[in-house]
């Protein structure tokens, strides 16, 4: 019952100067967030597309408490916006971004959420790129979903998350499997009660199959988020029932994690996109990616060993 408890600490003050101040904390969090700077990770969105990869960027730090820095999250997705333009980068790196960071949770968040992303969303599309809303707690969905809905009237290309082991995810699923749609399936990575989420990892496993047969059944893009190698198998093969050729769906996976399957998927042929977070405040990000698995612990310190 490690989830829980990690998940605690990453809303804890003093957890986070601990873990912050713990010599073997930045090697770690170097690992899978690999700047704090835009000048830090453009160098690595370059790398990755080199290689054949495409990348979506998250900029950390969704716990905001002000109007003030709901506005500067959006400066910090426009100032990307900009270097990726300069390096006409745009048709290979996306953004992803959480409705929170842009004031979601703050009075009248919803509004100003949809006010403060709109430009990010506009100013993306102007250098041949999207966005994708990340999905958050089951709390936070409809909103999520109705600003995604308003976005798209603009910006069809405009994407968003759902997550399998919620038990809604299927009826979302079937309704947002339309054409012209950019939706990415994962697991889910917030504490969730067993009154609206899975918590059997089997349970999620089968949700998690029959909402990707969903999406690949239906006219949108499906975007497969998993390191799980059953998935993506199953993933591959849904892919061929479905008749979509490989550019009519795509992988994701995190920045740091299994880097050679993204290389050898991405020889194969199939969309390659790595989730690549960067920023100061990396600690909220960093203690999710264990909690959605607390055996994640040791699978980062088994990557940093093998560096796959």
């Amino acid at each position: 019952m490690l989830g829980p408890v990690i998940l605690a600490a990453s809303r804890s003050d003093k957890m986070r100067r601990i873990v912050s101040a713990a010599p073997v904390t930045k090697p770690v969090v170097n690992r899978f967030i690999p700047g704090e700077t835009v000048d830090q990770v453009i160098p690595i969105v370059e790398d990755l597309t080199r290689n054949g990869l495409e990348v979506t960027l998250d900029v950390v730090g969704e716990d905001i408490t002000a109007v003030e820095q709901s506005y500067a999250a959006r400066d910090a997705y426009l100032q990307l916006i900009g270097r990726l333009a300069a390096l006409g980068l745009g048709e290979k790196a996306e953004m992803s971004v959480k409705l929170s960071m842009f004031g979601q949770a703050l009075e009248g968040g919803h509004e100003l959420a949809l006010a403060n992303v709109r430009p990010v969303v506009e100013a993306a599309a102007a250098i041949g790129t999207t966005v994708t809303l990340d999905a958050e707690d089951h709390t936070t969905l409809d909103s999520m979903f109705a600003i995604h809905e308003e976005l798209r009237k603009d910006f069809p290309q405009t994407g968003c998350v759902i997550q399998a082991y919620l038990f809604r995810t299927e009826a979302d699923a079937r309704r947002l499997a339309d054409a012209g749609s950019r939706v990415r399936i994962v697991k889910g990575a917030y504490k969730e009660p067993a009154e609206v989420a899975y918590q059997d990892k089997a349970e999620i496993d089968k949700a998690y199959v029959r909402i990707l047969k969903i999406l690949m059944d239906g006219e949108g893009y499906p975007m497969i988020g998993s390191h799980d190698p059953r998935l993506i198998a199953i993933g591959q093969e849904l892919a061929r029932k479905a008749g979509r050729k490989l550019d009519e769906y795509e992988f994701q996976m995190l920045y740091g994690i299994r880097s050679e399957e993204h290389l050898r998927l991405a020889a194969e042929g199939h969309r390659m996109r790595v989730y690549t977070a960067y920023g100061t405040d990396w600690y909220g990000y960093f203690m999710r990616r264990l909690a959605e698995k607390p055996a994640n612990l040791l699978f980062f310190v088994r990557s940093m060993i093998t560096k796959n």
